[in-house]
């Protein structure tokens, strides 16, 4: 499976069933070209230990007790750096494994699956290709078309879409009912830079004033009213 003379896969197993972590172990101890450099029962221990031992792969169970961990993808993501996620799950819900998906995990594998086609996902995953189940496959791909398709028809995305994260963050802190001197400070900034990134806002956005841009935020999702 793995090219003769290349270092092995370097796995790093999330999820809190000891018996799931032995038993993956215990199994991939008989395939050279897979080394486990580290295990984690939550997430919060699976973000430090992926920034410990710096994994090829995070082999991730969805559920943990009432929680699960799909929020923690892009965290997973950035602790490690060019690490990728399998999924693996006893978790049959579709909408759910696509998050996981549309976060940045490249493979899904389920737990009632022999152990082989996971050895065969990291793999394959750790070759740079995605390992999805074809029905998945075929959903995913229908979900990034109706979203293509979404934004095609709502020109309020299109206009979105153009604002900088600066612009955005500016839009943000207006929500919070910051005033320009006060998002100055916050983004280490002159009054004026800030003049000139609202200017640039209204235009983007097709607004005429501040109290407008609020309304457009708000009605977007830019940014959240202030407590």
């Amino acid at each position: 499976m793995a090219t003769a003379g290349a270092p092995p896969i370097r796995v790093l197993i999330v999820d809190d069933h000891a018996i799931v972590r032995q038993g993956l172990r215990l199994f991939f101890a008989g395939y050279p070209e897979i080394v486990v450099v580290g295990e984690a029962t939550t997430c919060t221990e699976a973000l430090t230990a992926a920034a410990q031992t710096q994994p090829d792969i995070i082999v991730l169970d969805l559920a943990f007790g009432n929680a699960n961990a799909v929020d923690f993808i892009p965290k997973l993501l950035a602790a490690a750096a060019g690490v990728r996620i399998v999924i693996f799950t006893g978790v049959d819900d579709p909408a759910l494994q696509r998050q996981a998906v549309s976060l940045g995990a490249i493979g899904v594998v389920s737990k009632d699956r022999a152990p082989e086609v996971l050895l065969q996902a990291i793999t394959k995953v750790h070759a740079g290709q995605a390992w999805l189940e074809r029905t998945m496959m075929a959903d995913v791909l229908g979900e990034m078309t109706r979203t293509r398709r979404a934004q095609q028809l709502d020109p309020e995305v299109a206009k979105i879409a153009t604002l900088t994260p600066r612009e955005r963050a500016i839009i943000g802190l207006i929500g919070e009912g910051l005033k320009n001197r006060q998002i100055a400070e916050r983004l280490c900034l002159s009054e004026i830079t800030v003049r000139h990134h609202l200017t640039a806002i209204f235009d983007k956005l097709g607004v005429i004033d501040r109290l407008e841009l609020v309304v457009y935020a708000y009605r977007h999702s830019l940014a959240k009213p202030s407590q």
